[in-house]
């Protein structure tokens, strides 16, 4: 019995990057972006920082000691890493080219330092998308609202978002997320058109043969 043969993929994988100033919605649309967009995978983070609320540890972010952290970036096994709010956050090097390589689409959900650092690794194969809430005072009003901040720490991320939203015209792509099925459904249309794209597509492809 002869040997399955394994084409490579049509294309490489895209790296879908989402970032946002804290408030703006980021993680309902990402996990519900991860529920309708096929094929559409997720790459969980490393972080030093604790879990919050029902976070668990493998789907929503890998936890782990800030030696553990030190350890991977300082031995080339990040993509990219930040610091924010006295926590690292880093993404994993090897799943995150095995997914590029092998023409599987991945969605990343980091700040803009590390977006800078993903976009300058793999120019070909990044599209980044900055998501604004409608309004400051919107985002204002989601972060009171969480229950989980101390007025100081709310004081230093509005901070931040202000200096972050300067941000997004550097940005493929712009989302305000205003209502959540709407930009969900302006992300995948995001999604298709990039994996359309014919530049995307191997050397040597075609769609018929002559």
């Amino acid at each position: 019995m002869s040997k399955p043969i394994h084409l490579p993929p049509l294309r490489r994988g895209i790296i879908f990057i989402l970032s946002a100033p804290s408030g703006a919605g980021k993680t309902t649309l990402y996990r519900a972006a991860l529920k309708g967009i096929a094929g559409l995978e997720f790459s969980v983070s490393l972080t030093t920082r604790r879990p919050r609320g029902a976070e668990v540890d493998g789907v929503d972010y890998h936890f782990v000691s800030e030696t553990k952290f030190t350890a991977i970036r300082d031995g080339g096994g990040l993509a990219e890493w930040a610091s924010v709010f006295d926590a690292s956050y880093g993404t994993p090097r090897a799943p995150l080219e095995a997914a590029v390589a092998e023409g599987r689409d991945i969605l990343l959900d980091i700040d803009i330092q590390g977006a800078r650092q993903i976009r300058d690794k793999y120019p070909d194969d990044a599209v980044a998308i900055f998501v604004l809430p409608p309004s400051f005072a919107e985002l204002e009003g989601r972060l009171r609202g969480r229950g989980t901040e101390t007025e100081d720490s709310i004081q230093r991320r509005l901070k931040r978002a202000r200096a972050e939203t300067r941000e997004w015209p550097s940005y493929d792509f712009l989302i305000v997320n205003n209502e959540i099925n709407r930009s969900v459904g302006e992300l995948e249309a995001i999604v298709n058109a990039e994996r359309l794209r014919s530049a995307r597509l191997r050397e040597g492809f075609a769609p018929w043969k002559s």
